[in-house]
């Protein structure tokens, strides 16, 4: 089964402790730290729209591309509902497509982390290369590898929610640097509760690796913060932020 596609329904009832608004105010004081002053944004891996919609409904025309197309259909009904001109796409992040160049690239909630392998987030850096304005900046966050192995490692999670539940298996494989989790869910249709399977992979990158990566692609990498904070990542950060912007033009994705 394709990853969100059932768990996509559920979703925001699962997440609805993350504090989105403070995550928005947050890339809006790295925008102002970093003198960004675009209101053209792209959102990669965007999802539902927790962060897409609030920063629409701040000013911001926004552009949001997920691979999932349930996942967007949940997104598209919010901004309907609210009234929000936002333009979603269902593409996928190593090969997506715009008609032109954005101010700012965002990807948050750590969509880098489901790219695997190293040449595919390459191509990744070098489109959102290709579509950023000249020193247009890119935010994106990663979850770490303290976090996959010491607060997930090989563990399980459970929560139940009204009307849903979940069981998520983790599994950490250190020499690989990949994070699998399995979810099980439990979800009421009718009066009956549905089970559904998911697989998800995600992978753990060092910063070295990722500045290495963003100089390839064209990309000049400005910073690295512990989450929420102005402060250099600690060895216990469960999720980092990098900062870059677009410094010369390599042709696209090849």
């Amino acid at each position: 089964m394709a990853t969100y596609e059932s768990f996509a329904t559920v979703y925001d009832r699962f997440m609805d402790e993350v504090p989105y608004e403070e995550w928005v105010q947050y890339i809006e004081k790295l925008f102002n730290a970093y003198s960004m002053d675009s209101k053209l944004i792209l959102d990669l891996g965007c999802g539902t729209g927790n962060v897409t919609l609030p920063l629409s409904k701040k000013g911001y025309e926004m552009i949001g591309i997920d691979n999932s197309e349930e996942m967007l259909m949940i997104a598209k009904e919010k901004a309907s509902q609210e009234k929000a001109n936002i333009l979603y796409l269902n593409q996928d992040m190593r090969e997506f497509e715009l008609y032109g160049t954005v101010g700012c690239v965002i990807s948050i909630c750590d969509s880098i982390n489901y790219i695997l392998e190293e040449s595919d987030l390459l191509d990744v850096f070098k489109l959102v290369n290709n579509y950023l304005d000249p020193e247009g900046l890119f935010i994106f966050d990663l979850n770490t590898e303290y976090k996959y192995k010491s607060v997930l490692g090989n563990n399980v999670f459970g929560e139940n929610k009204e009307h849903c539940s979940y069981i998520w298996e983790n599994y950490y494989y250190e020499e690989d640097s990949i994070n699998e989790y399995n979810l099980t869910l439990f979800v009421e249709e009718n009066g009956l509760y549905r089970k559904y399977e998911e697989e998800h992979y995600q992978k753990a990158y060092d910063i070295e690796t990722i500045k290495d990566l963003l100089k390839k692609s064209g990309l000049e990498f400005l910073e690295a913060y512990d989450a929420f904070t102005m402060t250099k990542p600690k060895a216990d950060s469960e999720r980092i932020y990098i900062i870059a912007k677009e410094k010369e033009k390599l042709g696209g994705k090849k």
